[in-house]
C-alpha cells in the first residue's frame, strides 16, 4: 500500500499573533504533510502572508514544501463553515484539523497517521499539553481540563463513543486527524454544531472513533480563543450553576434537532442509533420547555431523571441539579 496523502485543514481569523509558531510546527513534522488548506475568515492582519512566507522559505531551504491552498472569505463564514470549507477543499486521504494558535509536537502526524493502518479507524483525537499564551505549560493536560471521568473513558475505549457523544463531546478539534470519507459523509455541517463535534458524531455511527492518549499538541489558552478549554476550579464549577440556562438549553436543543433530522441519511445509522437520537431530541425538547420558576422545574426534571435521560443524554444528577438552580 502506498503512503496516504495527508492534508492540513487550517482555519484562521486575525491570527498573526501565533500563526508563525503554528505553521513552523507543521513544517517541522517528522512525517511531512502533503497539503495545507488555509481558509481565512476575513483577517485584517498578516495572517495569510505569514503562512505564505513560511511555506516559501521552507521550499527555498529544503527544495520542497507542502502544497498551499489559500481560501479567503469576506464576509466571514464563522468557525464551523470556515472549517467546512477547508475540509471539503482538502484532497488528502487523511486530514489533520488545525487551529491557528497551537503548536504541534514534531511527531504528531507520524503518530496519528499510524493509527489509520487499521482500516476501521475513521477519526482519531489525542490528548494535548495545556499551555498559556506564552507557551508555558499550565501543569495539566487536555483530558484533565475536560474532567474526563473513568466511565467516559470506558465508553470510548470499549467502542461506545456514540453513546458518549450523546452525553457530551470529548474530542477536541485541534487534536484530530480523520479520513476524508468522514467529511464527505458529514456535509453539509449543521450550523448548530461545531465542526469537530459533528464529524466525531458522524464517525462514531460506524464505530470509527479512536482516542490517543499521547500529548501531541501544545493547546494554547489565551484571551482571544475562539474555542478553548480551561481547567475549572471549584469556584468556576459552582459558578456554572448560576449561569443563565436559556442560551445553553437552546443550543443543545438545536443540535439535537439537527441530529434527529439528519441521522437517517448518515452511514452506519442503525435503527437503534436513530431511536437514541430521537430520544435525545425529546430530552432536549423537554429541557427547553422547563418553566422559568425554579420551583416549577422540579417535577419535570424529576420526570426526566426517572426516564433515565439525564444519565443517557446529559451528565447525570449534576446536570439535573444545574437545570433546577440556573436562572433564566
Amino acid at each position: 500500500m502506498s503512503a496516504p496523502r495527508i492534508s492540513v485543514a487550517l482555519g484562521t481569523h486575525n491570527g498573526e499573533r501565533f500563526i508563525g509558531e503554528q505553521i513552523a510546527s507543521i513544517l517541522a513534522q517528522t512525517r511531512p504533510v502533503d497539503e495545507i488548506v488555509l481558509s481565512d475568515d476575513a483577517s485584517q492582519d498578516r495572517t495569510v502572508a505569514i503562512v505564505e512566507d513560511a511555506v516559501a522559505a521552507h521550499r527555498d531551504v529544503h527544495g520542497t514544501a507542502p502544497e498551499l491552498v489559500v481560501l479567503r472569505n469576506d464576509p466571514p463564514l464563522r468557525v464551523t463553515k470556515n472549517f467546512e470549507q477547508a475540509l471539503s477543499t482538502a484532497t488528502g486521504d487523511l486530514i489533520a484539523l488545525c487551529d491557528q494558535d497551537d503548536v504541534w509536537h514534531p511527531e504528531r502526524i507520524e503518530r496519528l497517521a499510524a493509527r489509520f493502518d487499521d482500516p476501521a479507524t475513521l477519526y482519531v483525537f489525542s490528548n494535548a499539553r495545556q499551555v498559556d499564551a506564552a507557551g508555558a505549560p499550565l501543569g495539566h493536560d487536555l483530558f484533565t481540563a475536560l474532567a474526563m471521568s473513568a466511565e467516559e473513558r470506558s465508553l470510548v475505549e470499549t467502542g461506545r463513543v456514540y453513546q458518549q457523544l450523546l452525553r457530551r463531546n470529548l474530542a477536541t478539534g485541534a487534536t484530530v486527524v480523520l479520513r476524508r470519507e468522514v467529511v464527505e459523509a458529514a456535509l453539509p455541517f449543521p450550523d448548530s454544531w461545531l465542526h469537530d463535534e459533528w464529524l466525531a458524531l458522524v464517525a462514531s455511527l460506524r464505530d470509527g472513533v479512536r482516542m490517543h492518549d499521547e500529548q501531541l499538541t501544545d493547546y494554547r489558552q489565551h484571551d482571544s480563543n475562539e474555542v478553548g478549554m480551561t481547567r475549572l476550579g471549584v469556584r468556576q464549577k459552582v459558578r456554572m450553576f448560576a449561569e443563565p440556562r436559556t442560551d445553553r438549553n437552546r443550543r443543545l436543543y438545536l443540535r439535537a434537532a439537527a441530529l434527529a433530522s439528519r441521522i437517517s441519511g448518515l452511514p452506519g445509522a442503525s435503527p437503534e442509533r436513530i431511536a437514541e437520537a430521537q430520544e435525545k431530541y425529546l430530552f432536549e425538547e423537554a429541557r427547553q420547555a422547563y418553566p422559568e420558576a425554579r420551583a416549577l422545574r422540579i417535577v419535570p426534571v424529576l420526570r426526566q431523571l426517572r426516564l433515565g435521560r439525564y444519565g443517557r443524554y446529559g451528565t447525570g444528577l449534576k446536570d439535573a441539579v444545574r437545570n433546577i438552580l440556573q436562572p433564566v
